[in-house]
């Protein structure tokens, strides 16, 4: 019977282990940044880490604020929730220049 309790009990302290480890990828992978991550993220980030994501994004700080708009407005399209913000950026970015360069 002692042998019986020694292995239910290392079997629950296993699953328990199992379930901790589970836990901890299930949490890690929900923190994406927002560089990396789709717009539907970037409609619920504060104000001060989408300029700080568009600056990682574009390397300057120029235009940082009409890049927010930009990926901001991209963020309200119907069927944009999938693109990623990088993708959004890069299509701000180029529109940004090529108003520039009228």
């Amino acid at each position: 019977m002692n042998f019986i309790k020694t292995h239910i009990k290392f079997i629950i302290g296993i699953l328990a282990l199992g379930l901790v480890a589970f836990v901890f990828f299930v949490s890690m992978r929900t923190q994406n940044n927002l560089e990396e991550g789709e717009l539907r993220n970037w409609l619920s980030a504060s104000d001060s880490r989408r300029a700080a994501a568009v600056e990682i994004l574009a390397g300057t700080s120029e235009n940082t604020d009409l890049m927010v708009a930009c990926i901001s407005k991209m963020a309200t399209l119907p069927e944009a929730s999938k693109v990623k913000v990088r993708d959004a950026a890069s299509l701000c970015a180029v529109g940004i220049a090529l108003r520039d360069n009228k």
